[in-house]
């Protein structure tokens, strides 16, 4: 990595929050390769005095690691990870940022930052990585208003590193009229899949055949891998329980359990479909099997999108689950709801 982003001299290195502390460095653990990735920051950031930068990938294709090696190599990285209980709203967003930073001056966000922006020499930066965007609740912000209420425009040397789940651009929660940049990572098949041997390689003992095995296995999901690999077998049947619960969590986000008992069923009658689907199949061939009307099976779909692979053919847009591992754990559960 080549940037070393510094704040305005009159602001201290980061004091992150205890728990902050705490996923960067696990998050950051064995951490291999992602090359790629890095360098597009770099780029991104000598290229534009000022912008978004937003790193896109499925559940467990490694975002919150390569956020956390990122803020390890620069330590004066403000950092912010709004999938931890209670982190996920905006106010204590700003609350955590202005501390970081050590000032309580401000009048908004935005004034926070150009507060920052003013004090900056000509070549120095000032970077807030923002992890799990997708999860922020935006229940109590004004309506409108842009995710943790970032702004619109940024002033010069100010940029903002986001990862989340994919999404449809019309949930985006942001409306940005400033250089910005996403990467997504399955536009990255080759360097995914040859940092995956190499995160598999730290653990097996210089055993290619194995590798090869977990490479195909883990369909290049460092989540899946980071669960398997400490209990390392030749037999993949049996999930650990961390990636158990981790698939638990997508089911309880997909079918609540406390939902009206007509929508449980009209999802989990959708998610059986996929479930039986080893391949990609479309929202009417869904709806024709489960009889519905396939514009609310298009709806079920849109708000399950960070759960799914989308693949364009013959004009029609086909849908499957986004890791073969979750199909077999939701194929074993007796029911969705």
């Amino acid at each position: 990595m080549n940037t070393s982003p510094r704040p305005p001299t009159s602001i201290n290195t980061p004091s992150y929050p205890t728990e902050f502390q705490q996923v960067i460095l696990k998050k950051s653990q064995n951490f291999v390769g992602r090359a790629f990735v890095f360098t597009a920051i770099s780029n991104f950031i000598q290229r534009y005095d000022r912008g978004y930068f937003t790193i896109i990938g499925a559940p467990g294709s490694g975002k919150s690691s390569i956020l956390a090696k990122y803020v390890i190599e620069n330590p004066q990285v403000l950092y912010y990870n709004a999938q931890l209980p209670g982190k996920n709203r905006a106010e204590e967003f700003i609350t955590s940022i202005s501390t970081q930073i050590e000032t309580e001056n401000f009048a908004s966000l935005h004034s926070l930052l150009q507060q920052v922006s003013d004090k900056l020499e000509p070549q120095q930066k000032f970077i807030i990585a923002i992890d799990a965007l997708d999860a922020v609740n935006r229940t109590d912000q004004t309506k409108g208003s842009n995710l943790f209420y970032l702004p619109r425009y940024l002033p010069r040397g100010v940029y903002f590193l986001l990862t989340r789940r994919p999404y449809l651009r019309k949930q985006s929660g942001l409306l940005i009229e400033t250089p910005s940049e996403i990467l997504d990572l399955t536009a990255y098949p080759q360097q995914n899949h040859e940092d995956a041997n190499a995160y598999i390689w730290q653990y097996v003992n210089n055993d290619e055949e194995l590798t090869a095995q977990l490479t195909a296995k883990s369909e290049n999901n460092f989540m899946y891998l980071s669960q398997i690999l400490p209990t390392i077998s030749k037999e993949f049947d049996r999930l650990p329980p961390g990636l158990e619960a981790y698939y638990q969590q997508h089911l309880h986000k997909m079918i609540h359990p406390n939902s009206p008992s007509q929508e449980k069923e009209f999802k989990s009658s959708v998610l059986s479909v996929l479930v039986q689907v080893s391949s990609v199949i479309s929202a009417e061939s869904i709806a024709s099997t489960i009889d519905a009307d396939e514009y609310d099976v298009e709806e079920v779909l849109e708000n399950w999108r960070e759960f799914l692979t989308l693949q364009e053919m013959d004009r029609e847009i086909r849908y499957s689950l986004y890791h073969s591992s979750f199909r077999d754990f939701l194929s074993k559960q007796a029911n969705f709801g």
